[in-house]
């Protein structure tokens, strides 16, 4: 009979035990976050696709709930932070008033150089409002004067700003000479009827005007100005350079008169209280 031998069972390799995980570790793991860049990108996107859907749905034509897109956003103003500030003289100017559909619609005020393409229709040839393009008319903002005053030189503007003189009502403010010296007997009575009690020296007459003055000159100002802030704030119109003129120039030259409609809009002095 034959002789059966067993064989031994091989030993099995025991498996490795894997290493235990320190509690610090396994915090880490616990906190970690699943979400990928991408997951984020696509809950951002999403947020922002239902964000403006609600937005035109309540306001009717926004997608960002009414706020103004901004500045730094626009093609013109990058290109014009690219290219830099540019600078022409008065005579530049005229070769952009919009005629060359090659180049530009540029318009200035107060020196500064705007530009106004995005407003063609306006400012472009056939516009209402072609007479700035080309030019700083400064005068012409204030006067009204669009065919004669295209020119930024403002002195004498404030005239259509005061009242007219009026020998007849001006002589009420002045104190009145008395009857006794007055070469002609028949404005005695106008004197007699205008009284003899004190109004206005010659001295004070004076100091009004000049304030009158003063307060003409400070509505060019705020005339000027209205104009100035609503293009430096415009967020359809760049800034893009500032006019070159040289040293002095505001003081060369004759002085523009005052135009025929700001002229026609001035009116008398009004006659002081109880005359």
């Amino acid at each position: 009979m034959a002789d059966v031998r067993q064989r031994k069972p091989v030993p099995s390799t025991p498996a490795k035990a894997e290493p235990k995980k320190s509690a610090a570790a396994l915090a880490k793991d616990e906190d970690s976050s699943s979400f990928s860049l991408l997951d984020i990108f696509r809950v951002l996107t999403f947020v922002l696709i239902v964000s403006s859907a609600l937005s035109y749905f309540v306001t009717g034509k926004s997608l960002a709930w009414g706020l103004e897109r901004p500045n730094w956003t626009r093609v013109d103003v990058i290109k014009s932070w690219i290219n830099g500030p540019v600078g022409y003289t008065d005579e530049d100017l005229k070769a952009y008033d919009g005629t060359d559909p090659e180049k530009p619609l540029l318009l200035a005020i107060n020196g500064t150089i705007y530009d106004v393409s995005n407003g063609r229709k306006h400012y472009g040839p056939g516009g209402s409002y072609h007479f700035f393009a080309g030019a700083d008319a400064s005068r012409g903002f204030v006067t009204g004067c669009f065919d004669t005053d295209r020119t930024p030189d403002m002195r004498g503007v404030e005239e259509m700003f005061l009242p007219l003189d009026d020998p007849e009502i001006d002589g009420l403010f002045v104190t009145p000479r008395p009857p006794s010296l007055s070469p002609r007997p028949e404005l005695n009575s106008r004197w007699a009827n205008a009284g003899c009690g004190r109004r206005y020296s010659s001295k004070e007459m004076k100091i009004m005007k000049e304030q009158e003055k003063r307060k003409a000159k400070q509505k060019v100002h705020e005339a000027l100005k209205h104009w100035v802030d609503f293009f430096g704030s415009s967020k359809k119109y760049t800034r893009v350079g500032e006019v070159k003129r040289e040293k002095g120039w505001e003081t060369k030259g004759p002085a523009p008169t005052l135009c025929a409609r700001a002229q026609e809009g001035r009116s008398k002095r009004a006659r002081p209280e109880g005359k």
